[in-house]
């Protein structure tokens, strides 16, 4: 059996929905990339959500209606900051006792274990649980009690991987778990969720797949119950063999976990794990750094320590691939090279040709032979080639100082990692590689293409802007030579007509490119099907 360890990490704090196929798996991937990309967005709302509670607090008269405030901003911080939640969590204790109130005292301290279980502090857990006068409890929340006690027990054992003090504690959670049991209803959400970690920790799976689906089918489950209850399952799925409805639940519960803001999270982790074996190593990479983002933030010791131990071998892997794709790249510019070295020879033999062309054309006229119509063709031919050749010419320059310096680059930052890893300073490999900034290299490679295609024609954005009416001109932001949409159809002008290659190039989606490109022949007053002659039509200098 693989370490329950991961179990527990999983069980309590994600959400997914179970899917079959591959194909399946690949949607729910694309999924998580572009909710990761919107992250800020959603911690935003949960930030949103903080700050007005926190101007009612700031309102609230008596003692016990701050309680009440404390309580829903403990609610709020429980999975996304360690250090808030505890701080709420001891107000709740501290206002609890100004109160005088045993019951909400007892409540209160099953905060305060909450958030310690969650940071890894599973003894004073315990402790905490321990001092709590259970008498003083309903039935549903000594059914609570009960669980969290459970949980520490079976952390505790799973964080100690020790089989001798295992044998203490798995029996006393069990013990634990039997307790809740007894105070539930059958039926209930606390019963099938009892039931469930019972089935599971003593490995009845056939019987925890019955309880979890039951759980799902419940109707009005929060998120968070539903994240559990699904997490157990995809342990469950994983045990029994079914990889593919596991990893999908893992997935799911990574979505969920960004779309609420929920720091304390280990599934996105056990998703780079799983691609980082399956060789994906481009999105395992972007995970497991989201995942020890999350683990830094939240301030969960326990699930740094965890996440941790795979960030060096997916670096490491990273950085092969890395030196392989750099080898590439020369065996690439060698390849160009010598295609470039043809377009040369094919110049000058369109040049010796042009030169025949016009010593014919002299001869002709020492003949007073008409050839006017010919002439102009002979020009325009001319000054097509001339402005071919001066594009050529001027990205040729383009392209070998480009790979010139990224080549550097990449050399550079290979050392530097080189050096790294092999005197093991795995942080300072880790730190090197945040800085990399991919997303400055896009704007800076957009501004040296801005730059050069400027240069070849420098009256293009006045033409280009000529094509429309005054309140429909384009505006270009700020610190730009160029705007998008002026970005697509310069590419467009030197030849490139393809959407999907335009799309590669300015790392947008083929659908993205096709509504800038009919955005804007639409707010022009050309007709869509000439907008893209009168673009062509823009001569260079």
């Amino acid at each position: 059996m693989k370490p329950l360890l991961y179990f527990l990490f999983c069980c309590f704090f994600f959400s997914c929905y179970t899917v079959d196929a591959q194909s399946s798996t690949d949607s729910l991937r694309n999924k998580l990339n572009k909710v990761l990309a919107d992250k800020d967005v959603y911690v935003g709302q949960k930030q949103a959500r903080i700050e007005d509670l926190n101007k009612k607090l700031k309102k609230a008269g008596d003692a016990r209606a701050k309680y009440g405030l404390y309580e829903l901003l403990f609610n709020e911080y429980k999975n996304f900051s360690y250090d808030s939640a505890y701080s709420y969590a001891k107000k709740l204790e501290l206002t609890a006792n100004q109160l005088k109130d045993p019951v909400l005292l007892a409540s209160a301290k099953m905060q305060v274990g909450f958030t310690l279980i969650s940071s890894g502090l599973f003894k004073e857990t315990l402790e905490t649980l321990n001092s709590i006068n259970t008498g003083l409890l309903t039935d549903t929340a000594k059914v609570d009690y009960y669980f969290l006690k459970a949980r520490s027990y079976f952390d505790w054992s799973d964080f100690d991987r020790n089989g001798d003090y295992s044998a203490i504690y798995n029996p006393e959670g069990i013990k634990c778990v039997d307790s809740a049991l007894a105070l539930s209803r059958p039926g209930t959400y606390a019963y099938l969720a009892s039931k469930g970690l019972k089935d599971l920790r003593l490995g009845n799976y056939p019987e925890g797949v019955k309880d979890y689906k039951a759980l799902l089918s419940i109707k009005n489950l929060t998120p968070h119950q539903f994240a559990i209850n699904a997490c157990c399952l995809s342990f469950i799925y994983e045990e029994l063999g079914y990889k593919e409805q596991s990893i999908d639940l893992l997935i799911e519960a990574a979505i969920s976990d960004i779309q609420s803001a929920t720091k304390e999270t280990v599934a996105i982790y056990k998703v780079a794990d799983y691609l980082y074996k399956k060789g994906d190593l481009k999105n395992a990479y972007t995970y497991i750094n989201q995942a020890i983002d999350e683990a830094n933030f939240y301030g969960a010791r326990h699930r740094q320590v965890t996440i941790s131990s795979i960030l060096p071998i997916i670096e490491a892997q990273r950085m092969s691939a890395v030196e392989q794709q750099r080898r590439s790249l020369i065996i690439y510019s060698s390849i160009i090279t010598v295609l470039v070295i043809f377009v040369i020879l094919f110049a000058v033999i369109i040049f010796m040709q042009l030169k025949k062309l016009r010593i014919a054309d002299n001869l002709i006229k020492a003949a007073n032979i008409s050839l006017q119509d010919n002439n102009k063709a002979l020009e325009e031919l001319n000054k097509n080639l001339s402005t071919a050749n001066k594009i050529k010419n001027e990205y040729i320059g383009y392209y070998f100082n480009i790979n010139t310096i990224y080549i550097e680059k990449l050399e550079s930052f290979k050392m530097s990692i080189d050096k790294k890893l092999s005197s093991k300073r795995y942080e300072d490999a880790l730190t090197a590689v945040k800085k990399l900034n991919l997303e400055d290299e896009r704007h800076q490679l957009f501004h040296t293409f801005d730059k050069v295609f400027l240069r070849l024609f420098p009256d293009f954005i006045q033409k280009f802007d000529a094509l429309f009416n005054g309140d429909n001109e384009i505006i270009i932001p700020d610190g730009q030579l160029l705007s998008t949409e002026h970005r697509i159809f310069a590419l467009i002008r030197m030849g490139i007509h393809d959407n999907d290659r335009i799309a590669k190039l300015l790392g947008y989606s083929v659908n993205t490119i096709y509504s800038y490109k009919n955005r804007i022949k639409n707010k022009s007053f050309v007709a869509n099907d000439e907008f893209d002659n009168h673009i062509m039509a823009i001569e260079a200098v």
